[in-house]
């Protein structure tokens, strides 16, 4: 069975959380229950929820458990890929490589099970969705239940084609109204052949299309969710997150309106460290994918496996080293004294490594979607970016000034022109997602940029461990740069379409240039 219909077929129900005895005995056992029978009890519904929940955290890879999840989409993998494909950090062994140097191709098997794993999860939430519907019809939960499950599907389902429309498509500003090529956007459930005989050729949409549907689908999760739980979608979420999406299509005005529905709702921690010291327990946190103990990516994607045990990549001298970046902001090291010393770095091998996922025993640690820090810095600048220079000068001081060793003399005061804070605000998103995921939207954006345009993909540290020296501070990192810059219009700056894709739909266009 291609790779299609591997997509659609991957339906399985799991977190069972308990079974009794009667359960045992049932013919059809509750971990491999048919679509239909998922919906037919609240029990088995919410079991349902949570399975999409793992899909979105784990993922597979290779098509099969034996090779273990690696936390495709919304787990690890989202903020892995994310940074390797920027500048900010250095990939140190074979591991990122391709995605670091560029050199995938159709087959390569990190960005093939990226598409892989998040059209899985996005049928998994069209069949909630359709499931769920009919669930309400038939009387088995309330409409009040139903829409909060529809709510939370169609939030998964318009943050997962927001992701790979950004991997695998070119920006929203590539043509005047997006009319370019995006990807599929896929709103049925499939689960039988005729679904997959419907669905198989389904074209590509224009990236306009997607981002459309995409705050479609975010306007129905803001109004039907209720769910306050910081592991599951609610309605903060999606305001959070169309943020993000009115960022990328340059929508200062909407960023800005959507932004100020949270006012009250979220606080900055007092300490930057505190969001990864209790990240499933503070003020700031939005929305953040469960790992447990029980239920994590495992050793080969797991965050503090691959960021702290293993070293598999480092901070890059290129951010380490910017002026911009003060050498006792509290994001780089404290005093020992201070309990929350060395909550975002650590030294090895006299490399600097990110010290913000800490469990590398039960890798427990949240994998971080979206927080406030990120809404505040949105707004930040769409207000520069409007001329409103004030709010973005207070929002981006909001953020910088809690990681300053001394406020007072330390803050910015005031900028030259609205595009140097413009570029202050760029600069500071650098420093506080650092190994977070977000280089590469923002690289992404930026494309065409009238005030920080950047060209393609940034040169690069080699691939490797850098020396001790490239780590002094006191100048900026000027090179070597071992993996030269990709122009904006190389075929490289997307991701191809997978080639079993493109094999299975004759409708399927695939990048220019693979």
């Amino acid at each position: 069975m291609n790779k299609l219909k591997y997509i659609f077929y991957g339906f399985i129900v799991m977190m069972v959380a308990a079974c009794s005895e009667e359960d045992i005995l049932d013919l059809q056992p509750i971990n491999n229950i048919s679509v239909d029978a998922s919906f037919t009890t609240p029990a088995l519904i919410q079991s349902t929820i949570n399975g999409m929940y793992n899909a979105a955290a784990i993922g597979t890879y290779n098509s099969g458990a034996a090779n273990g999840g690696r936390g495709y989409v919304w787990g690890a993998a989202f903020v892995q890929q994310g940074d390797n494909r920027g500048e900010d950090v250095v990939n140190n062994a074979t591991f990122y490589q391709l995605t670091y140097t560029a050199t995938y191709d159709p087959t390569t098997a990190n960005n093939v099970y990226y598409w892989i794993d998040g059209y899985r999860l996005i049928n998994r939430c069209n069949l909630v969705i359709e499931g769920v519907t009919k669930a309400v019809d038939n009387g088995i939960i309330t409409s009040a239940v139903g829409d909060n499950y529809i709510g939370q599907a169609k939030f998964l389902r318009a943050i997962t084609h927001f992701e790979l429309a950004i991997h695998f498509a070119r920006p929203y500003q590539h043509t005047a109204n997006a009319s370019h090529t995006g990807i599929p956007y896929r709103e049925v459930g499939v689960d039988t052949q005729d679904e997959i005989n419907n669905e198989v050729t389904k074209p590509r949409n224009t990236v306009a299309e997607v981002y459309a549907k995409v705050l479609a689908d975010l306007n129905e999760a803001e109004a039907k969710i209720t769910s306050t739980s910081l592991t599951y979608a609610s309605k903060n979420a999606a305001i959070a997150f169309k943020t993000r999406v009115y960022l990328h299509m340059r929508n200062w005005a909407k960023v800005i309106e959507e932004g100020k529905k949270l006012d009250g709702k979220y606080t900055l921690t007092a300490h930057p460290g505190t969001v990864f010291v209790s990240s499933y327990s503070n003020t700031e946190s939005i929305f953040s994918m469960l790992q447990a103990a029980t239920l994590n990516p495992g050793v080969n994607a797991a965050l503090a496996s691959q960021y702290k045990r293993r070293e598999l990549v480092c901070i890059s001298p290129i951010i380490w080293r910017d002026p911009e970046w003060l050498a006792d902001d509290k994001r780089r090291f404290e005093s020992a004294s201070d309990p929350l010393a060395m909550v975002f770095t650590s030294t090895s091998g006299s490399r600097k490594y990110t010290n913000k996922y800490k469990d590398v025993t039960n890798y427990t640690d949240a994998s971080p979607v979206i927080r406030y820090a990120e809404v505040l810095l949105n707004m930040a600048e769409a207000y520069a970016r409007t001329g409103d220079a004030t709010n973005g000068l207070a929002l981006l001081n909001a953020v910088r000034n809690r990681a300053l060793a001394d406020p007072t003399t330390q803050a910015y005061t005031g900028f030259g022109s609205d595009a140097d804070l413009v570029k202050a605000i760029l600069k500071e998103r650098r420093i506080e997602f650092l190994m977070e995921g977000r280089r590469w939207a923002d690289i992404h954006r930026l494309q065409k940029d009238d005030i920080a345009p950047i060209d393609g993909i940034p040169a690069k540290v080699a691939n490797g461990n850098p020396p001790a020296s490239a780590f002094v501070l006191g100048t900026p990192y000027t090179g070597p740069y071992g993996v030269t810059a990709i122009p904006y219009d190389d075929a490289k700056f997307v991701w191809p379409i997978p080639q079993d894709e493109i094999n299975s739909n004759p409708n399927l266009e695939q990048n220019p240039g693979w």
